[in-house]
């Protein structure tokens, strides 16, 4: 899978309705693996009043469920939210279902049972709609944020800034954050054309350093460098 796509995950808060609590559990377990955070509700009816209280990104909801269907609910977040993407999981393939989520402009209708692929495939989809409307922010440790559309790293709401090189060598280190990042990397990925000469890489590095907690960027000489939690 795609890292930046991975990355952007990691920010999402995914709100999933189901009420059979073996597949909810699975599907849950799946969506956190990847997701900043998932909340579970059994019924349409506390679907709602998650929806209302924790404001997901996204709402990932099945259909047949007790007290409120899960069209009902899609129906009642599109009368005052036009924005935030829907997708329906069910058993059901009749054109009665298919009918009544035609005009609640979903991001896909998936049919039962769900595989990782579908459910990926779903959430790219979702990833679109959400970049297109507002932007994806990453948490880093010790309260950083970075914003990946626009190169903005922000500290308790005071904007730092970072040239090209700077944001290419952050990102670099982000998508690959369980390993080290290579100087054949840095040359091909934030030199590219350029030559990176030792001194304009301690120069890059040093600068980026008192942008960001030192601990931030560790070196292991020969090799590169990675990113570490603070």
């Amino acid at each position: 899978m795609d890292t930046l796509f991975l990355e952007r995950l990691k920010t999402l808060k995914i709100l999933y309705a189901e009420d059979e609590e073996g597949i909810r559990s699975n599907i849950s377990a799946s969506l956190r693996y990847y997701a900043k955070e998932v909340i579970e509700a059994e019924n349409g009816k506390t679907a709602l009043a998650l929806y209302h209280k924790e404001k997901p990104d996204i709402v990932i909801t099945d259909i047949l469920m007790p007290l409120m269907t899960g069209i009902e609910l899609a129906k009642i977040i599109r009368k005052e939210d036009e924005v935030t993407p829907i997708v329906i999981i069910s058993a059901h393939t009749d054109k009665e279902y298919l009918l009544n989520v035609v005009d609640l402009h979903l991001e896909q209708y998936i049919v039962k049972p769900v595989n990782l692929d579908e459910l990926m495939a779903a959430l790219s989809r979702c990833l679109k709609r959400i970049s297109n409307t507002h932007t994806i922010v990453y948490e880093l440790p010790c309260g950083y944020l970075y914003d990946f559309d626009y190169k903005h790293l922000t500290y308790k709401g005071e904007l730092i800034h970072l040239n090209k090189k700077e944001s290419t060598f952050l990102e670099l280190l982000l998508h690959n954050k369980q390993r080290i990042v290579t100087y054949e990397e840095l040359q091909l990925h934030v030199w590219q054309d350029d030559v990176m000469t030792d001194s304009a890489l301690r120069s890059l590095v040093r600068n980026l350093r008192k942008k960001l907690p030192r601990d931030f960027i560790t070196n292991l000489s020969g090799v590169g460098y990675r990113f570490e939690k603070c």
